[in-house]
């Protein structure tokens, strides 16, 4: 399986926000709920992910509930495509 690199997850969570009207701020420290990113903006990347891997990834509801900044988006995929 091939894997994205935390840049292109990022580009990919940028185009999420952008179909909204919405930036992606430069600090990954930044709140999901300060961005207005939702379940659905994390579903709609989810997607997009998975599209361009080319595979499913296995998303667990306990380790969603965690997500809490941009950070943490970045790093719950790259631990998915470790899995």
């Amino acid at each position: 399986m091939s894997r994205l690199s935390r840049d292109q997850i990022r580009t990919m969570m940028a185009e999420v926000l952008a179909n909204q009207s919405k930036e992606l701020p430069a600090d990954d420290s930044t709140g999901l709920d300060a961005i207005g990113f939702r379940s659905l903006d994390f579903s709609e990347l989810a997607l997009s992910v998975e599209d361009e891997l080319g595979t499913e990834l296995n998303f667990d509801a306990p380790g969603l509930r965690s997500i809490t900044t941009v950070s943490d988006v970045l790093d719950f995929i790259e631990q998915l495509q470790s899995a």
